[in-house]
């Protein structure tokens, strides 16, 4: 007779420093916000180390584009709780609005995070 035997579980995908800033940047926003595009660079000073993040969120929509707007006056002042990571410096670099056909906000912001050890 033939024993069965569980199938062996996968290991969990580990989440970046980057999953979890999207994340924080996305409930920041309320859930109303898509990520278009995340670039990552290391950083390092004498003292430091990290990396800056350049985000690219688009809101769509007129509840969106509202959730964009508090995002925007929100963002420099927000607490983030990423473990490992102290973000330093979060800023709104650019943002373009428009109205037609529907309205839609595209907020890039630049953020530095670095490594709390």
């Amino acid at each position: 007779m033939h024993e069965e035997r569980p199938l062996p579980r996968r290991p969990r995908a580990r989440r970046t420093p980057a999953d979890r800033l999207r994340a924080a940047l996305l409930a920041l926003a309320d859930g109303h916000g898509i990520v278009r595009e995340h670039l990552e660079t290391p950083w390092a000073s004498i003292t430091f180390a990290g990396a800056r993040h350049r985000v690219v969120l688009c809101f769509e929509g007129a509840e969106a584009v509202a959730a964009g707007e508090q995002f925007i006056g929100d963002l420099r002042e927000h607490e983030f709780t990423i473990p490992g990571q102290l973000v330093a410096d979060a800023t709104v670099v650019e943002v373009d609005h428009v109205l037609l056909p529907q309205p839609r906000l595209t907020v890039t912001a630049e953020l530095l995070l670095l490594e709390d050890v």
